[in-house]
């Protein structure tokens, strides 16, 4: 006898979109490295950094080249510019999970190759630092208004 057909509830890795202080990041490629629950053996958080992967982008107002312009600024300064950074999965248009990042300062910045041979957008790398992560899920039709759960990651 067959059983009633079912759906997957699934997220697609390249529906998602970052915001900096509310603003909403744009030519970004990818982010590696999300990592917002881990312990070490002595059960004390671990915070790893995370990487973002975007396009050079030339305007100096654009979110990210303030915030690295700001960083580069207070290089000598050990209280580096700081930033609420927001990574928000989507599924279909609809937003089903949020990660606010708090207090982050960018650790590293690094570029792809130059090459001669080659016809590929240059990347930048932004490594960043943070102190905490929060992470909301769907509560609910969120869709229909519903609201969200908070989780202190």
């Amino acid at each position: 006898m067959l059983s009633t057909p079912f759906t997957v509830d699934s997220l697609v890795a390249n529906e998602f979109h970052i915001e900096i202080n509310g603003a909403t990041l744009t030519g970004i490629f990818k982010v590696m490295g999300l990592v917002t629950y881990e312990c070490d053996s002595e059960g004390n958080r671990v915070r790893p950094p995370f990487v973002i992967t975007k396009m050079v982008q030339r305007d100096p107002n654009a979110p990210l080249n303030a915030w690295l312009r700001e960083t580069l600024a207070e290089r000598s300064n050990t209280n580096r510019p700081r930033r609420d950074v927001v990574i928000v999965a989507i599924d279909d248009g609809v937003v089903t999970r949020r990660w606010t990042v708090k207090n982050a300062w960018i650790q590293q910045v690094s570029y792809s190759d130059f090459d001669t041979a080659s016809f590929e957008m240059m990347e930048e790398r932004f490594t960043i630092q943070y102190e905490d992560i929060e992470e909301e899920f769907p509560a609910g039709n969120t869709s229909a208004g519903g609201t969200w759960k908070t989780v202190n990651a």
